[in-house]
């Protein structure tokens, strides 16, 4: 029966190759776990909530994936989403979260449609590669802010809007010592290495009375809090359409770009070309839709699923060892939230020392990005890096991603290249402007 769902001697693998590959993406990325639930209860959302509301919908797409095209691609709630529906979103603009699940679902929504039309190649050609570039590593260090301030070691300060913080305090210290041992560990090319990090700062935090022990297992917390609250209300807003664009423009970004990735590992590339991509595609679109009504940001695919390629996995079998895995996982909230939960510093603001470093590593990763931006053409690297700089200077995904498209656009007609950039690009960034008018 395996054989006939899977095709395993066609791809070359066996059962035990898609259990152990499945065990080991789920190991890379079940940091999620941790992180996701941290970040959304900043925006106000229930932490037991959006942890059961993450595992159920990541299960759900993984298991999409598996019989819509049979490809060893985990998907789970996205990092660098989260932050840009929380702090962007949510706390920046203002956006109830209620809201932003709307727009999230929205935008998967629409992702469905374009899934099904196959219109995602026209918008993956209209956006210049040197701008997909620039997002990802803003997109990063923006992540790497938050993480180091969470650690403790980016402060306010009034002189110069942010400082050092206290390196002898033990919060700091906890962070210092997790951002060391998981940066060890990913050097030593360890499989998991984040969550073995995370585990090991967590038993320090404990040693140390930072952490509070609240149990291992218990049956999983109420999705109620979360689940079908969303508001569609004023939804075609300009303000809202600009961040369903947003949301859209990631998804679709950091979806194809790890299905690539991925497949490119694991040989199922055939001709420059992905066989049943748009079913891929559409099982991504699924999560995100199924979060949302759930209670989560948008789910897409993990780069992470590289790590079970790499142990041997090659079909969709893996996406039901990982599903399971994050199901099993629902029974676990008191060691979720003892180690997703933050310290208390003083004043209402908490530290997450133990989350912490993960931010500030999964950040250092989305550099790599940089290397695609041609820094031999102005009108290439100046919005590039407006695009990276801005993100994490103005705390916000979308301003950078809207400083970099304006900017873009604006120099290419000043510089006498404007029938070189698609169209699309033109209209987005008109978009963006009229946004900042009219908020003005």
């Amino acid at each position: 029966m395996l054989e006939r769902l899977f095709h395993l001697r066609e791809h070359g693998t066996t059962l035990r190759s898609e259990i152990v590959g499945g065990a080991t993406t789920f190991a890379t990325m079940a940091y999620i776990i941790f992180v996701q639930p941290a970040v959304l209860s900043a925006a106000g959302m229930d932490f037991g909530a959006v942890m059961v509301a993450t595992c159920i919908a990541s299960a759900v797409a993984c298991f999409a994936m598996t019989f819509l095209a049979n490809y060893p691609v985990a998907l789970a709630p996205a990092m660098g989403h989260n932050f840009y529906f929380t702090f962007t979103v949510c706390l920046a603009m203002g956006v109830p979260w209620q809201k932003a699940l709307a727009a999230v679902f929205t935008a998967g929504a629409i992702f469905m449609l374009l899934s099904v039309f196959r219109f995602r190649s026209f918008i993956l050609r209209a956006i210049p590669r040197s701008l997909q570039s620039a997002i990802a590593v803003g997109i990063g260090l923006l992540i790497a802010f938050v993480g180091l301030q969470w650690a403790g070691l980016v402060v306010a300060n009034p002189g110069t809007m942010v400082g050092l913080g206290n390196l002898g305090s033990r919060p700091v210290l906890l962070s210092l010592f997790g951002l060391l041992v998981t940066s060890t560990l990913m050097a030593r090319r360890v499989r998991g290495a984040l969550l073995w990090g995370i585990a090991l700062s967590a038993i320090l935090g404990l040693v140390l009375g930072l952490v509070r022990f609240q149990g291992v297992a218990s049956p999983p917390p109420s999705l109620g809090p979360t689940f079908l609250k969303l508001d569609f209300s004023g939804l075609f807003d300009l303000s809202l359409v600009t961040v369903v664009i947003v949301f859209l423009y990631l998804d679709i970004f950091d979806t194809v770009g790890t299905l690539v990735g991925v497949a490119q590992q694991a040989g199922l590339m055939r001709n420059g070309d992905l066989p049943r991509s748009e079913r891929a595609l559409f099982a991504d679109a699924t999560g995100t839709t199924v979060g949302a009504l759930l209670g989560t940001s948008t789910v897409t695919s993990y780069i992470e699923s590289a790590a079970g390629v790499a142990e041997g996995s090659r079909t969709g079998l893996s996406n039901l060892v990982t599903g399971t895995l994050f199901l099993i996982a629902l029974f676990f909230h008191p060691l979720v939230k003892m180690i997703g939960g933050g310290i208390e510093i003083g004043d209402g603001a908490f530290l997450y020392p133990v989350t912490a470093p993960v931010l500030i590593i999964v950040g250092s990763l989305m550099l790599g990005s940089i290397r695609h931006v041609p820094l031999d053409e102005p009108s290439e690297t100046i919005p590039a890096f407006l695009t990276m700089i801005g993100m994490p200077l103005f705390f916000s995904i979308s301003d950078g991603l809207a400083l970099g498209l304006v900017s873009y656009a604006i120099l290419k007609i000043l510089s006498g290249q404007a029938r070189k950039t698609s169209p699309l690009i033109y209209v987005l960034a008109l978009l963006f402007a009229l946004r900042y008018a009219f908020l003005t």
